[in-house]
């Protein structure tokens, strides 16, 4: 005969089918445990880390952030680090240590997510007769029987709820991938139709724009993956169709364009860095008076080497960097791609010149997953040119040396 599988709530609180039948359940699947019939899963579970599953699958049990809050702030009454469901785990916290716990939230706010946690079967009210939370100790000061919030269901469901976690995380990672498909196909038709209508290339490309901005309308940031799948496959249709209307523009002389044609070194009164042009280094003029002052020079780099270091630059210009007026032109558009600004812009290339700055943004995109904020490292590196402290020499040597 098992004991007390119903607590009904104290005051105006109703017991429901569903709140009756669910504590039934808890009842017999801890007989089950106790009587070592549990399987792999012992209802037994890290109090943090179940509490990080349920938070990564709170929509699954339609819990919002604030409910998880107070959940956690009941959870911390629990003196032990792991939750076992196999017997009830009361916690009789009063309503101003919750709050505390719960970052000053306001009483009526907490009994509200109570209840959204009894509805969720995450909790059991085990009341009192008069409804305090308390607890009844013997002579040694062992707990008898305790009146409050019983915790056990919510370790009752831990392999539930990691693997509702596992499968949210999954979910989250396609979404992401996702919305990642949708921007690039996005900024790529927008940049390709922009250029053509730039260069007045034959085409309706008005029509493409138009087509653009159906597709990404209405796509806030949170946009369903239902949503995001069919703009995915229209973006990426509209995307072939425009590639290949640029591509038919194009002339045979643009189509085999030399990556050495008119190759020519570009000087900056600000820069110190020498570049070589067809394998020879050519050294900028200095004065007389100041050369002494001049910082050590680094190593010279070609445009054809450049472009061996660093070839993604060279998917964002049609054309191809073909000297190095190329090269600063496309570095422009690149920085505002990487999120840097005008202004960083600008000042980079006045403390290190043109070409120094373009080769520092095209070494910049090709660890551009690593360099976390794009504009704040191209500000340290302005500083350090300020200083006169600074070559591209060591970045483009540090992109070397994987390929060796």
């Amino acid at each position: 005969m098992m004991e007390r599988i119903a607590t009904t709530p104290f005051g105006g609180g109703r017991m429901t089918a569903r709140l009756f039948q669910r504590q039934q359940d808890a009842a017999e699947r801890q007989e089950r445990l106790r009587a070592g019939e549990g399987g792999n899963d012992g209802g037994c579970a890290d109090k943090w880390q179940l509490l990080r599953a349920l938070t990564e699958a709170r929509q699954v049990y339609g819990l919002g952030d604030r409910t998880i809050a107070v959940l956690e702030a009941l959870v911390s009454f629990a003196t032990a680090r792991a939750l076992d469901g196999r017997e009830a785990i009361i916690v009789f916290p009063s309503n101003r240590e919750l709050s505390l716990r719960a970052r000053g939230m306001a009483p009526a706010t907490i009994r509200r997510h109570l209840a959204a946690l009894v509805e969720a079967g995450m909790i059991f009210r085990r009341d009192s007769a008069n409804g305090k939370r308390y607890c009844r100790r013997d002579d040694r000061g062992v707990a008898e029987e305790a009146f409050g919030f019983d915790l056990a269901p919510l370790a009752l469901r831990a392999g539930e709820i990691f693997e509702a976690a596992e499968m949210a995380r999954a979910q989250d990672r396609a979404l992401r991938a996702l919305r990642g498909e949708v921007t690039l196909h996005q900024r790529d038709i927008a940049k390709i139709v922009a250029c053509a209508l730039e260069e007045g290339r034959a085409g309706d490309w008005a029509d493409y724009a138009l087509r653009l901005a159906a597709l990404a309308g209405g796509l806030g940031r949170r946009a369903a993956r239902d949503v995001l799948a069919p703009r995915r496959d229209g973006l990426a249709r509209l995307r072939a169709e425009v590639e290949n209307a640029y591509l038919s523009s194009l002339s045979e002389d643009e189509m085999s364009a030399n990556d050495h044609h008119d190759e020519r070194h570009i000087q900056n009164s600000k820069t110190d860095y020498p570049f070589e042009q067809d394998g020879h280094d050519i050294k900028q003029a200095e004065p007389a008076e100041t050369e002494k002052a001049a910082p050590e020079r680094k190593m010279a780099i070609s445009l054809t080497r450049l472009k061996r270091l660093c070839p993604q630059i060279g998917d964002y210009n049609p054309n191809g960097i073909r000297n190095w007026t190329d090269l600063i032109a496309t570095a422009d558009l690149v920085r505002s791609m990487l999120g840097i600004s005008p202004d960083a812009w600008r000042k980079a290339r006045a403390a290190m010149g043109d070409a120094a700055a373009a080769v520092a943004i095209a070494a910049m995109l090709e660890r551009a997953e690593t360099i976390r904020s794009p504009g704040g490292y191209l500000r340290d590196l302005t500083d350090k040119a300020a200083r006169n402290v600074f070559s591209v020499y060591p970045m483009l040597q540090a992109l070397e040396k994987p390929r060796r």
